[in-house]
């Protein structure tokens, strides 16, 4: 029993002894620093240079790293080595941490950060007095990370004392839907959320959430909201808010925009102000609607060998732009052969941002081989989904009858003898009536 309790109080020992040195820390992320090269001038753009770079996670506010801690055994440069404090635990994502060996990566990139006030006006009020505080006399930077298969994207303002290489975070934002797809007319939720340190002087102030629209080189402000007076900035966005609930019990700035449309397409900026410095993150959001399929003339009419029928097809109400029309022929013995993609117009754009294609195919009974006919099939392969619509054509005296047309074809003689003889019993009956009233 001795030996027992002694093991137990050196397992205690040991426990409290790992925990004290090593906090509650997360695997090591590579990443690359990124900083301007000095002495670049004369109005030429400045020169970046980059540095390979370890972050050392720790999710303990408390946690100090000790002297003695090892250093990897690589050619990174001392430092380039940083020991980062986390309490949110973001930088722990499974998403920035690939199996051993995996060949894919996440995305680091670390740069020194200058704090300074922002000049929007619904942020202005976030730094009222003209004096920085002297908390802001420290070393900062900011961190930017992709996580694997666009799980996650974040982005962190940290504060470290100088030249201590231990930042804590201060300011986190994410999103973990970076890249959105939505099919036209459904409500879409553009993920956001923020950490801030509550510790922090800067977390007293209040907060500003501002989501900006940008595409092809168009931009436009969504929304914006000062938390710090609870007051909405003035926008001529339409259908777009945030949960405020959510927002200020949980720090969730996600877009909700009620009804996707055609024009909503495009990348979203969540940027999250605190005074003196902000974080964003930018989700993708891409409107996917696939075609509806319309085939003209249907039915088709019957062909005889030599004869050409034109047929139509229209895919409209699609988006994006990206289609492929082509067309099929299911033969009567099931076999399915392409016929090409026949005549394609250019692309219609609608009112509501939609666009339209038609394809129009000539189908020559004797050139394209085409036997008794079939089931003709219009198909349009789109990044929303392949979409099919089918005619049937028929092809008549190709070859010697079927069964079901010698049939047919009997069932009509029939017909048309009955009818033969009805009218020629009416003639009759009616001249031997006038020939006996002649008579008497």
């Amino acid at each position: 029993m001795a030996d027992i309790s002694t093991i137990y109080k050196l397992s205690i020992i040991a426990f409290i002894y790992f925990t004290n040195v090593y906090g509650t820390s997360c695997p090591v992320l590579e990443c690359w620093f990124v900083q301007e090269r000095p002495g670049r001038g004369g109005g030429f753009p400045a020169a970046m240079s980059q540095e390979k770079s370890l972050l050392y996670i720790n999710t303990d506010p408390e946690w100090k790293r000790p002297e003695s801690q090892q250093r990897p055994s690589t050619d990174i440069n001392p430092d380039r080595l940083y020991y980062i404090t986390d309490p949110a635990a973001t930088f722990c994502s499974s998403s920035l941490h690939p199996p051993e060996g995996s060949v894919q990566k996440p995305q680091c990139e670390i740069n020194p950060f200058m704090p300074q006030p922002s000049s929007v006006q619904w942020t202005v009020s976030l730094t009222d007095s003209a004096h920085s505080p002297i908390y802001l006399q420290a070393d900062w930077y900011s961190a930017s990370l992709q996580g694997l298969n666009g799980q996650l994207s974040l982005s962190s303002v940290m504060r470290a004392p100088t030249a201590t290489k231990e930042p804590a975070v201060l300011l986190s934002v994410s999103s973990r839907t970076p890249v959105v797809r939505s099919r036209l007319g459904e409500r879409v939720v553009l993920d956001c959320g923020f950490w801030a340190e509550a510790s922090s002087p800067l977390s007293g102030s209040g907060f500003t959430v501002e989501w900006r629209y940008q595409f092809r080189g168009d931009g436009r402000l969504v929304l914006a909201y000062d938390g710090k007076n609870d007051r909405l900035a003035e926008t001529q966005e339409k259908g777009a808010e945030l949960d405020f609930t959510a927002l200020h019990e949980r720090g969730n700035a996600s877009l909700i925009l009620q009804e996707a449309q055609v024009r909503h397409s495009g990348t979203y900026i969540c940027t999250v102000y605190l005074p003196y410095i902000l974080a964003q993150v930018a989700v993708e959001l891409e409107i996917v609607e696939p075609p509806s399929l319309s085939i003209f003339p249907s039915p088709l009419p019957l062909s005889v060998p030599g004869q050409v029928v034109t047929v139509q097809c229209e895919a409209s109400g699609f988006s994006p732009l990206s289609l492929e029309l082509h067309w099929e022929l299911m033969e009567t013995d099931g076999n399915v052969r392409p016929l090409g993609q026949g005549s394609v117009s250019g692309h219609r754009q609608g009112p509501d941002g939609t666009y339209s294609q038609t394809t129009r195919l000539q189908l020559d009974s004797a050139k394209l081989d085409l036997g008794r006919g079939g089931e003709v099939t219009c198909v349009a392969v789109h990044p929303g989904g392949t979409r099919r619509a089918r005619v049937t054509l028929n092809v008549i005296g190709v070859s010697a009858p079927s069964i079901e047309d010698s049939m047919a074809m009997v069932a009509v003689a029939l017909c048309l003898y009955g009818l033969i003889k009805v009218i020629s019993w009416t003639f009759i009956s009616s001249g031997s009536e006038d020939a006996e009233k002649k008579a008497k």
